[in-house]
């Protein structure tokens, strides 16, 4: 199985080099690149991506802050590196608000996030592919669906009310396969070993319950073989959360979990719409594996911000 992650340090070696090394190009030139190794229809999904990330342009923030100050990286320091790396091709001293880390409100003032709620009025919160090492994790998943366990398998830190209230429910379920992995908080009497990526695999439906913001695991969960099973999401980051659709993406269940064992034996039942959703989620996941792409997009979502030509 093919694992689509930076190396740790290599991640850490580029983003302290963005720092310190001159840019080759400025902001024009490296979009204008970037678009001549695009397709027209290419480019039309990039623009609608643009616009769903970004549906404001900056205006002052209380600090008062500019591009050159994500040079001063704070812990976690993967956003100020994620920022950077795009941020580098514009003019040094242009003001720029950021708010980092599980972001759950809409600032006060237009700033970039990693996080947004999906609903309600979002504009201030102007997405951007932050903590992207952690979060963009995508698989290639060697077992077919057909074999795997007709199980759900869940192994999560149990400390928000929503993952303790699932887990209250299912843990011990004969359709489920639950753990905690935390041993602070939660309930010990659910604690189990953590359990590799590879075993999660095994089974046809991994649960990916939100954590502070988003899932984590829902992004390599798509690019598998398996299924996500969740609630509708509530907030979205640059993976577009709020475009992905129950019975289309993933199986959703109710917010208050009182469907799941009806909604999982529905789709063991019915194997062919399991398949049909793991080609969707599989094709979703497909629009972010081009890094031309990925670039051009963060690139034009900054350029819209700065309100540039």
């Amino acid at each position: 199985m093919k694992l689509r992650r930076q190396n740790k340090f290599l991640f850490y070696l580029k983003g302290y080099s963005n720092f310190v090394l001159p840019r080759a190009k400025n902001y024009k030139e490296k979009i204008s690149a970037l678009q001549a190794q695009l397709s027209k229809e290419q480019l039309r999904k990039v623009q609608e991506r643009v616009d769903y990330y970004c549906k404001t342009n900056y205006e002052p923030g209380a600090e008062n802050l500019r591009i050159k100050d994500l040079k001063k990286a704070k812990t976690p320091k993967s956003y100020y590196f994620d920022t950077y790396e795009y941020a580098r091709y514009f003019n040094k001293n242009l003001s720029i608000n950021f708010v980092f880390g599980d972001v759950t409100h809409v600032p006060k003032f237009p700033s970039i996030v990693k996080s947004r709620p999906v609903s309600g009025d979002n504009r201030k919160s102007v997405l951007l592919n932050l903590d992207k090492r952690r979060h963009f994790l995508f698989i290639n998943d060697p077992i077919d669906f057909l074999s795997k366990k007709d199980q759900l398998i869940g192994r999560s830190a149990v400390f928000q009310h929503h993952r303790y209230a699932f887990y209250e429910k299912y843990f011990g379920h004969p359709l489920t396969d639950l753990g905690q992995v935390n041993k602070i908080g939660g309930n010990l009497k659910w604690v189990k070993p953590g359990i590799s990526l590879e075993k999660h695999l095994e089974y046809k439906f991994i649960l990916s319950l939100q954590g502070n913001d988003v899932a984590t695991n829902l992004k390599w969960i798509m690019s598998s073989n398996s299924i996500a099973v969740m609630p509708k999401p509530t907030m979205e980051t640059w993976f577009m959360e709020g475009k992905l659709v129950g019975g289309k993406h993933f199986i959703e269940i109710n917010s208050d979990y009182s469907d799941l064992e009806e909604k999982l034996n529905h789709y063991i039942s019915n194997p062919e719409k399991c398949l049909e959703i793991i080609k969707n989620a599989n094709a979703y996941c497909q629009q972010f594996y081009d890094k031309n792409v990925e670039d051009l997009c963060a690139l034009m979502v900054l350029k819209k911000y700065f309100q540039l030509n």
